[in-house]
């Protein structure tokens, strides 16, 4: 439930958004997600957290950092460590975890609802301690995935919880064709 008058504050954890809007066959259409939260409350900031690869020339969420960062998002963003695993596979490890929590406790004092776009159980300490603090937590994520991408555990101790797949019409848009080369992200 959301409240016209609270102040609101988006956190996206970027690779586990688009992981579970890929896992329902849909790509998020950032314009519309943050003129569909602006209509719920007010928002004093949108944060959008991501890895970057290191000496990539092109990587292919550089357009869509650009984009946000431009358009109202507060971007949040590491050089991301890259290796191989021991199967050979290529992987790509940037976890964002600390960064968002970080960001979240220095917000808390100034608003009254947090929405956390991440189905990370190690989130929950976090919501907790934002609960604690007066701050109401709202997650979005999926259950209708297999296997759902949203810990039981956070899924429970959030105030609400936003099945993703709900949100479909007002955010989405059909997935764009994928790329050649699959990089795993490990974080």
């Amino acid at each position: 439930m959301f409240y016209k008058d609270e102040r609101l504050a988006l956190f996206i954890d970027g690779s586990n958004l688009y992981a579970a809007a890929k896992a329902l066959e849909f790509d998020i259409d950032y314009k519309l997600l943050r003129q569909e939260f602006m209509r719920r409350g007010k928002m004093l900031r949108a944060f959008y957290y991501t890895a970057l690869l290191e000496n990539d020339d092109y990587s292919p969420i550089r357009p869509l950092v650009d984009w946000l960062n431009y358009n109202g998002f507060t971007m949040v963003t590491k050089t991301a460590k890259e290796y191989t695993d021991s199967q050979g596979r290529r992987k790509v490890k940037g976890n964002m975890d600390i960064e968002l929590a970080v960001n979240a406790m220095e917000l808390a004092p100034h608003v009254d609802h947090i929405v956390l776009f991440s189905g990370d159980g190690d989130f929950r300490p976090l919501v907790e301690s934002l609960q604690r603090q007066g701050v109401r937590v709202s997650v979005v994520s999926t259950i209708r995935s297999q296997p759902p991408m949203i810990s039981d555990d956070l899924r429970r101790q959030a105030d609400n919880f936003i099945e993703l797949e709900e949100l479909r019409d007002a955010v989405g848009r059909p997935p764009r064709p994928v790329p050649t080369e699959r990089v795993d992200f490990d974080g």
